[in-house]
C-alpha cells in the first residue's frame, strides 16, 4: 500500500490546526489505498522515510528559518535517503508571524538536492489561521495524497 508521510513540528495552536488541516485532506475517503502516517519532525528516521512514498512537510518559521526540529530531521535522514527517495511527491505547509521566505527557501534547497517534486502549491500564513488557510491546507494534503495514490 502507497505511504504519504507526514513529517511536522507543531508547537501552536496555529500549527495545530493547519495540521489537522493537511490530515483531513490527506486522508479524504475518496483517496482510497494510501496509509497516511505522522511523525513529529525529532522522532522521524532514515526508515520512515525510505518506507513511503510521498512526504508533507510543516513547520513554524522561526526567526525567519525553517524549526530546528525540522532541519534536524532533514540532517537526519538526507544522505541515507539521498539516492533512494528521488522523484518522489512533496509539499510543506509554513507557519509564521514574520518574514517565512528563509523558510520555504530551506525547504526548497535540501528537497530539490533529495530530488523530491513539488507536487502542490506550498501553504504559507501569517498570523491567525483563516478558514480559507484550512481549506488550502486540506487541498494540500489531499493532492499530495492523490499523488501518492497513482
Amino acid at each position: 500500500m502507497p505511504t504519504l508521510l507526514i513529517i511536522h513540528h507543531t508547537p501552536s495552536p496555529f500549527l495545530q490546526d493547519m495540521f489537522e488541516a493537511v490530515l483531513k485532506g490527506a486522508t479524504d475517503p475518496e483517496i482510497e489505498g494510501v496509509e497516511v502516517v505522522r511523525r513529529a519532525a525529532l522522532a522521524v528516521t532514515a526508515n520512515d522515510v525510505l518506507e513511503a512514498d510521498g512526504y508533507l512537510l510543516g513547520t513554524p518559521a522561526n526567526l525567519g528559518y525553517m524549526s530546528g526540529a525540522l532541519k534536524h530531521a532533514f540532517d537526519t535522514f538526507y544522505y541515507p535517503c539521498l539516492d533512494s527517495t528521488r522523484g518522489r511527491p512533496f509539499g510543506y505547509y509554513v507557519h509564521g508571524n514574520q518574514g517565512t521566505e528563509g523558510a520555504e527557501r530551506g525547504i526548497d534547497s535540501i528537497a530539490t538536492g533529495l530530488g523530491w517534486e513539488q507536487a502542490a502549491a506550498s501553504v504559507i500564513v501569517s498570523g491567525p489561521v483563516t478558514k480559507a488557510d484550512r481549506e488550502r491546507c486540506q487541498e494540500l494534503g489531499a493532492t499530495v495524497s492523490a499523488q501518492v495514490m497513482g
